[in-house]
């Protein structure tokens, strides 16, 4: 294991420092990443959906090539995919565990090899804890506000409508961040608080273009051939595409594609993230 050790005051990153409780010891396992990045806090649902686990590897893989550090908690659910979807993207990521460092503490116990594998591609782990220290209830809220201190924006991507997630977006804003949110489906529960939070202002992200802009980055879209967009569509997918031969409104491509509500909208969902469809004036079409 990498020796843990503590950073000094003056290489503690720029937006700890600026946060009303700013960190006085930090400890850390692995590299910190060079001052040239923007921090993106992903995080959601510990207990995921299908459209939350598809949504975060989009977004995320769309983020490939730009000087983006993706920052989680290492806990289950979404933070795992956030991590390992920027490690597949090529993105540097960073976490802020709810324990001290030593693999003896570190939580949780299913994601001590991704701890590993998070430094081994030159990111860190990152904690005030010392590193002895064992997860309580209350450091978890502790180390929220860090993710959402170090971050230019916090991407929230599914989130019940009470949850520690929608604890580090009121951190994020209560410290002039941006949030982001993926808006889902009305029928989920794990929609309930992203929607909720774009009712209260966040910005409602569908593509990885709307997250790259909200980071201050110019965004250039490239024109991609029908044999591109599709190349990857299921065959639910397919069907939807061959149905929007014209727009059609929502109930009706529904009722025409012979599938449940819930498991539809999801679909319709991932597929307008994946920039296959549109809904405009209360009509879907193809893009």
């Amino acid at each position: 294991m990498e020796d843990i050790y503590k950073l000094k005051p003056e290489q503690f990153p720029e937006g700890l420092n600026e946060i009303p409780q700013p960190p006085k010891t930090l400890y850390i396992r692995g590299k910190l990443p060079s001052e040239d990045v923007v921090y993106l806090a992903v995080v959601g649902s510990r207990k995921y959906t299908s459209y939350g686990r598809d949504i975060c590897e989009k977004l995320i893989h769309g983020l490939k090539g730009y000087p983006i550090v993706i920052v989680s908690g290492l806990a289950i659910g979404i933070d795992t995919i956030a991590h390992k979807a920027a490690l597949e993207a090529g993105l540097t990521t960073i976490s802020f565990p709810g324990s001290g460092l030593d693999n003896s503490v570190l939580h949780p116990r299913n994601n001590v090899k991704l701890a590993q594998e998070i430094i081994d591609k030159g990111g860190c782990l990152i904690s005030e804890m010392d590193p002895s220290w064992k997860a309580t209830l209350y450091s978890f809220p502790q180390r929220n506000r860090l993710m959402a201190g170090i971050s230019k924006a916090v991407l929230i991507i599914e989130a019940e409508e009470k949850s520690g997630t929608l604890i580090t977006a009121r951190m994020a804003l209560d410290y002039n961040r941006d949030v982001l949110a993926v808006p889902g489906s009305a029928f989920s529960s794990n929609s309930n608080g992203t929607n909720w939070l774009i009712k209260q202002g966040a910005t409602p992200v569908t593509n990885s273009g709307e997250v790259l802009e909200a980071l201050g980055f110019e965004v250039t879209k490239e024109k991609r051939s029908d044999k591109e967009k599709y190349a990857d569509c299921g065959k639910d997918e397919m069907k939807i595409i061959e149905l929007l031969r014209e727009p059609m409104e929502r109930n009706d491509l529904i009722r025409e594609l012979g599938m449940n509500i819930g498991p539809a909208n999801a679909l319709l969902s991932i597929m307008e993230i994946k920039e296959l469809i549109k809904e405009e004036m209360g009509e879907i079409r193809k893009m």
